[in-house]
This record gives structure tokens, sequence and C-alpha cells, in this order.
């Protein structure tokens, strides 16, 4: 979808627009959100960061999904100058002209791997650090690059949310004095735990009633701020003992070099077993780091050799997929 097409059903006489999720767990699926809480979702977003009518927004994100979306309704809402560039792994070399000077961006939505890889070249990494509020979102941010922006001079900020919230609905600074590992809800959004400590949003303005998410989570002292451990459906139970893929992975991250996810299969001793999926040449090489990096139960059981790890279209890992693709590898050998 390009920008005139979703501007056509953003101003069309319904009161709802489809919009699809990213399916990193299964199936992405569809569904209708109401324009109205989209547009106060964009208030909100706009209210947080101190945006004013006339700064510059980027748009860079697929307009498919809920992020590129609610760029464009923020523009539209709050009255952003909107500049589009293509939803590549490098947008900010469209924002270079001749004289190798960059557009002034105010405020810009990028998942992960679009920072990662603008960081890797010294013009794009400029762009980056002079974007002045720059939220990252669609999958985890690793402890590497976060500690890349920390020393950021304008504002960085991890989001939570989902599509089911209109995109975010709370916000954690990840560069200079005030970075933090607690994510701030919005004005108007409570957090509080279930019996399984996953996260449920309370947020009346945007959404009809309290939604429980999938995902585990801490609550600070002060009852208000969070900060997310993983997800209920990425929990491996082996031998009696829960294990957080997302952890895992995180712990590695530093010491583990090429593309890698954890996963689980079935397994008739110990329930479920730790899997590793990665595409290095070398798996006794990953064997050994995972052996002298991680605590005993959580070293893989199995390791699958593979040629890419399943992404979703917005880069997150595609559980399902990389769950299938472990089971299906793995089939007869488990014991």
């Amino acid at each position: 979808m390009d920008l005139n097409q979703f501007l056509a059903e953003w101003f069309d006489s319904s009161d709802k627009i489809k919009v699809h999720t990213s399916g990193s767990t299964g199936q992405p699926k569809t569904i209708w959100l109401n324009k109205e809480k989209m547009r106060i979702s964009a208030r909100q977003t706009c209210s947080f960061l101190g945006l004013k009518p006339h700064d510059v927004a980027l748009l860079c994100m697929p307009l498919d999904y809920i992020a590129g979306k609610m760029m464009a309704v923020r523009a539209d809402t709050c009255q952003l100058h909107l500049i589009s560039v293509p939803p590549t792994s490098r947008p900010l070399e469209r924002l270079v002209g001749v004289s190798g000077k960059a557009v002034h961006i105010d405020f810009a939505a990028m998942i992960p791997m679009q920072v990662l890889l603008s960081l890797e070249d010294s013009t794009t990494r400029e762009v980056l650090k002079s974007i002045r509020h720059l939220i990252i979102g669609g999958g985890p941010i690793n402890a590497l690059l976060e500690k890349e922006l920390k020393d950021f001079p304008n504002a960085v900020w991890s989001t939570y949310g989902m599509t089911e919230t209109m995109s975010h609905i709370a916000l954690r600074r990840l560069s200079g004095k005030d970075a933090s590992q607690w994510y701030e809800p919005f004005a108007g959004v409570s957090v509080a735990l279930d019996q399984d400590d996953c996260l449920m949003v309370t947020a009346p303005a945007i959404l009809d009633k309290t939604i429980t998410t999938n995902d585990i989570a801490e609550l600070h002292p002060d009852g208000r701020r969070f900060r997310i451990l993983g997800r209920k459906d990425n929990v491996i139970c082996s031998g009696g003992i829960k294990i957080q893929m997302e952890e895992v992975e995180e712990k590695l991250r530093p010491v583990v070099f090429g593309d890698f996810a954890i996963t689980k299969c079935p397994h008739p001793v110990l329930g479920e077993c730790v899997v590793m999926l990665t595409t290095s040449a070398d798996v006794s090489h990953i064997k050994q780091l995972c052996a002298d990096n991680l605590p005993r139960y959580w070293v893989p059981k199995e390791y699958v050799s593979v040629t890419e790890i399943p992404l979703t279209p917005s880069g997150k890992i595609a559980r399902k997929e990389a769950f299938d693709v472990a089971c299906s590898k793995l089939k007869g050998k488990l014991r």
C-alpha cells in the first residue's frame, strides 16, 4: 500500500480502517480499528513527545501495518509535515542530498533492523543522531544496539504496544541521562499483572475493555511503570524449569555472531527442550559458546542449521515458523 491509497481509506466515509497484525506468533490477522480512537492515540504520542504543528515527521515503515499507518495519522491529526520514503532496510539514505546535507527530521519511527543498518554508514549514522525524537518498535532491541544508542544527543525511545492498542501505549528512554529499563505509560493508561504475570492494559480512551496480553512483565514499585521479560507463548517448560526464549537470546547476542533464534520442540523426557536455529557454518563453535555463557538448563539440547532465520515482514522472529522448522528437522531424533 502506498501513501495515496492509505489516505484515500483514511478520508473515506467509514469510521473504521482495516489493519493487519504482524504475525510474529502465528498467522497474521485482519482487524478493524476505529479512526477516532486512532486520532486519540496520535494525540497521546505527540503530547508525550512535545511535538508541535509543522514539526517534520518521517514515514519509512510499511503502510500495511499499524506502525506505518499511525505515522500518517499522527501527521494528519497533529498537523505535522510528513516526509515519506520507501520502507527499505536503509531508509535514511534517501534523506541525504547531493550536498551531503540531510533533511531535518523532528520525529521518526523505525524497526531495530533499520536503526542497526543505519548505524553502519557514517553518513546515515549522523542523520540518525540528528533526529529529534526517534521511536523504535516492531521487535526487541538487543543490549548491543541499546549501548550504541545510549550516548545519542537526541531522544531515542523504545515503544510498547500492539495493533489492538493503535500502536504504542508506553515508551521508555534509551538515550541520555534519563535512559531506563522501565516503560512509562501515556496519560490515561494503566497496567497491572494477571495470575500468570502477563501485562494487562487499561486505556479507556482507546480500548473498550482491559486487554490481557501474552507479555510477561514486571511492575515497578511505583505501580505505574513496567518492563517486559518475554512472551508467555515463548516459555519453554523443560524438565520442570521455565525458560524464556527472549532471555536466552539476549544472553547470547553479545557473544554469538551471525543470525540465530531460540525455539523449542516437544521432548519425550523433558516435556519440551531448548532448540537453537543458527545460520553459522561452525555449529561446534556455537555449541561451545552456549555452554560457556548460559546457565546449565538454558543450554540448547539441539542445534538446527538453517540458511536464514524466519522473520515476519516487520523484522521480528516468526516464532511459529521457527518452531515448525525445528520440529520438522528434528522429527524422530529427539530422545
